[in-house]
């Protein structure tokens, strides 16, 4: 496991990984999708609980 966390320490420092963190960044402060992941989440769970798990 510490071998999948070592790549993503690396991708993150790439330059290609900053790029895709700023990237997620601004969408997160987007409220639009924000409502739009919790709606999905939402889902998510709905499903989770509903299958007796």
């Amino acid at each position: 496991m510490s071998g999948v966390l070592q790549r993503l320490k690396q991708f993150a420092n790439s330059p290609q990984g900053r790029r895709t963190i700023e990237q997620v960044r601004r969408t997160a402060s987007d409220p639009r999708r924000r409502a739009q992941a919790q709606r999905l989440f939402g889902k998510l769970r709905a499903r989770r609980s509903g299958s007796g798990m």
